[in-house]
């Protein structure tokens, strides 16, 4: 990790980082084949000066990151949107310190707001889970329809109108605060054993299982995309048997 690397809510002085940011938002998506709602510089002009968004740089103001944050129904629903790293400082360990940092912006913000994401990538997904988010169906989002409309301009937009909008090759991740404290509650449980000695009992966490669902995000995306591939070449046949039991 590059302790150079300053990474903290960003102010009305970042906003002329705006239209860098963007661009990398759009290669990115172009490079990895998948897409992200498309954003314009007053966009993201306005997330900075409404302190929605935290930002990454080096000590001579080097743009290195950046991501935001978006409210949804009543600010019933949040999301970090748009996480971005200049290619050059990708791998440090910087998305993860962005991350941790627009999600306790988030949680200071929106005490009481669900924090939601939907990713193709792993990395995030990862990160995601560190910091308390399970995987969801697409039904515990928000319903809000602006929140949709940025899918339109993802690469994916129509395999996820498609499923009816219930599934697509993102994954759904959800942070539910009081869920939350439920589980801290129950994950660590003292309990007297029938010799009067103290026992803890722990439950495993989601995270503990990161690498089996890696496994499935990994065959989810490849049953998803051979489907479409598949519907695309031949649209008078039948969805797959295995995508029909899988997902539905």
């Amino acid at each position: 990790m590059n302790q150079n690397i300053i990474v903290r809510a960003a102010t009305a002085a970042d906003a002329h980082y705006a239209e860098t940011i963007t661009n990398e938002m759009a290669e990115s998506a172009k490079a990895r084949g998948t897409g992200i709602a498309k954003r314009s510089p007053d966009y993201i002009k306005m997330k900075i000066e409404e302190g929605k968004a935290v930002i990454a740089v080096t000590p001579d103001d080097t743009w290195v990151g950046f991501c935001y944050i978006e409210a949804w129904e009543l600010e019933n629903y949040v999301a970090n949107s748009g996480l971005i790293v200049s290619p050059g400082f990708r791998k440090s360990g910087v998305a993860t310190q962005i991350k941790r940092k627009v999600f306790e912006l988030s949680r200071k913000k929106y005490p009481n707001a669900k924090i939601f994401g939907l990713t193709t990538g792993l990395a995030v997904m990862k990160i995601n889970s560190e910091l308390g988010y399970e995987p969801v169906t697409y039904s515990e989002l928000t319903t809000d329809e602006e929140f949709w409309k940025g899918c339109r301009s993802c690469v994916n937009f129509e395999i996820l109108m498609s499923k009816g909008r219930k599934n697509c090759m993102c994954t759904a991740m959800l942070f539910d605060p009081v869920e939350d404290a439920r589980k801290k509650a129950e994950l660590a449980k003292t309990v007297v054993t029938p010799e009067g000695d103290l026992e803890h009992h722990r439950k495993r966490e989601f995270a503990g299982n990161f690498k089996l669902f890696e496994r499935w995000v990994q065959f989810k995306q490849f049953v998803l995309l051979k489907g479409w591939k598949k519907k695309e070449g031949d649209e008078g046949k039948k969805s797959s048997m295995l995508s029909f039991l899988f997902f539905w």
